[in-house]
């Protein structure tokens, strides 16, 4: 049993605690409801869940395996660091995951178009994947300058077959895609449907996205279970949205002998404004259909925030995160874009794995650390993604 005493997660109206729910126009909430609805038909399903089960195994790749970079561990000195390797996933990292499931589920629902936003571009590149194999059109909204950071997954996502809509408006990041893709769906939400790219927006894709990625800490605790007879002391995970943390977690909450980390980008400094720590200065607010912890200028409206890493610079983060900071079952912590950058070139050139620079985030966390801790100790990361699509960035960045 676990010493915490949660909380329904989500309760029926789709709140973790005080965070969550449905802050959205009133005719939306029917096509919410008709989501949720159809989406807990579907998983009761035996042949829903073998299709998925299937696709996961001949098509993702998984179980994704989980790696002991002996060599990063020794020149720490400390800590044994182990990798569970979502970056070897199909579309190279954990948004092929949930992206699947949504796709499945559009077309269950025989929605006839899927829009999305994207900030590093794995999950528009994810989504126009399994779009591509259910063969439900697609069209992906995306921040000017996270296009031209992430070239790579631009490319990737047209040769897919999906339409790309580039977005200009206030910082041409994250946070304007989602406002740009979510008044395209207000054109047409009974037969468009929304597939957001993290445990956030109203429910039930907190809940949804969620229990998609859960197969990560699932598969993460019996392999850790079954090579070492225990659980890892510690396990990590990047922050922004918090998809990918909250499919590592979810498997470990009743776990009291696992710490749980999340790290989030501190970007040039937590005493400057560029910075995307929403769970470590920001507060409970409003944003994107949902409560949770938003960072917001003086005048109530979302900051604009930066990470290096296009994936985690979004003002708010998931629901669930939110309630599991306040009743003190995971500690978040931060990491610079310098620390990142650091943790990005160590493990490639250590141990031969260049990771997304999002994922380099909880790398940068366990080299610090990992030497305050013994040897027989184990921290296991999610490895929530591969660097390819930031090669040339970092390249240009480092004058390499």
């Amino acid at each position: 049993m676990s010493k915490f005493d949660f909380a329904p997660m989500p309760d029926k109206e789709g709140f973790f605690g005080s965070y969550g729910g449905q802050i959205i126009p009133p005719e939306l909430k029917k096509v919410m409801d008709d989501i949720d609805q159809a989406y807990e038909e579907i998983r009761q399903t035996e042949e829903f869940q073998n299709e998925l089960m299937s696709l996961f195994q001949d098509y993702v790749g998984r179980p994704s395996p989980i790696y002991h970079a002996k060599r990063l561990s020794e020149q720490l000195g400390g800590a044994q660091i182990f990798l569970k390797r979502e970056d070897l996933n199909h579309t190279g990292a954990h948004k092929i995951n949930h992206c699947l499931g949504e796709a499945l589920l559009a077309k269950f629902m025989g929605k006839k178009k899927v829009l999305a936003e994207t900030g590093a571009g794995q999950h528009g590149v994810a989504l126009a994947t399994a779009c591509a194999l259910v063969g439900i059109p697609c069209e992906i909204h995306m921040g000017q300058v996270d296009i031209e950071k992430e070239h790579p997954n631009v490319t990737k996502m047209k040769i897919l077959g999906c339409k790309l809509v580039p977005v200009t408006r206030g910082t041409a990041t994250l946070k304007d895609a989602v406002d740009s893709a979510f008044e395209e769906y207000l054109k047409n939400p009974e037969e468009y449907i929304y597939a957001i790219g993290s445990v956030v927006g109203p429910h039930p894709f907190p809940k949804m996205v969620r229990d998609f990625q859960s197969i990560i800490g699932r598969e993460a605790r019996q392999q850790f279970n079954e090579k070492f007879a225990k659980n890892p002391d510690v396990i990590t995970a990047c922050v922004g949205g918090g998809s990918n943390a909250m499919g590592l977690f979810t498997a470990f909450l009743n776990d009291d002998d696992v710490k749980i980390v999340g790290v989030e980008p501190a970007g040039k400094g937590l005493d400057t404004p560029d910075h995307s720590a929403t769970m470590t200065l920001g507060k409970p607010s409003q944003i994107h259909g949902m409560k949770c912890y938003v960072l917001e200028t003086d005048d109530g409206e979302p900051m604009p925030v930066h990470s290096i890493a296009s994936g985690l610079d979004y003002p708010g983060v998931g629901p669930q995160h939110c309630y599991l900071k306040d009743i003190d079952r995971v500690e978040y912590e931060t990491a610079t874009d310098e620390e990142c950058l650091n943790a990005f070139m160590t493990l490639s050139r250590v141990e031969g794995i260049i990771p997304a620079l999002e994922s380099a985030h909880a790398v940068a966390w366990a080299m610090r650390v990992a030497p305050t801790m013994g040897k027989d100790q184990q921290i296991l990361i999610n490895l929530s993604g591969r660097g390819d699509k930031d090669a040339d960035y970092v390249a240009e960045k480092l004058g390499l």
